[in-house]
């Protein structure tokens, strides 16, 4: 079972890593693993992107009965996507979905916006 899913950085900066991370139970009798899978989707920008993107995923085995934390660092490069249009790698700011879980159909979501980061 999945629960409490944490992105560290309400508010991430274009080039800064964002740090999420979600509970993993197993509820039954017996030890099984369990492939925990990030996917995200920006909302809006200068291109249309996928509706879900996998961005991460990591095997977990867990004894019966037990819980874990599992934790995702996703780089810029995990934010960039190449653009026809300018001929070149484009990381927008925007705001982001996120959802973890076994699947691409996981229902387990938050969001979270992706920023320009300005100097003072």
């Amino acid at each position: 079972m999945y629960s409490n899913l944490k992105v560290t950085e309400s508010d991430s900066k274009v080039g800064q890593p964002l740090h999420v991370s979600v509970e993993l139970e197993n509820t039954g009798s017996i030890s099984a693993d369990e492939v925990v899978e990030l996917y995200m989707h920006q909302q809006y920008g200068s291109a249309s992107r996928p509706v879900r993107e996998l961005k991460g995923f990591q095997r977990v085995a867990l004894a019966p009965h037990t819980r874990t934390s599992v934790e995702f660092t996703v780089n810029s490069a995990d934010f960039r996507f190449w653009s026809a249009a300018t001929n070149a790698w484009v990381e927008d700011a925007s705001a982001f979905d996120l959802w973890v879980g076994g699947d691409s159909n996981a229902t387990l979501h938050t969001t979270f916006t992706h920023t320009i980061a300005t100097t003072k």
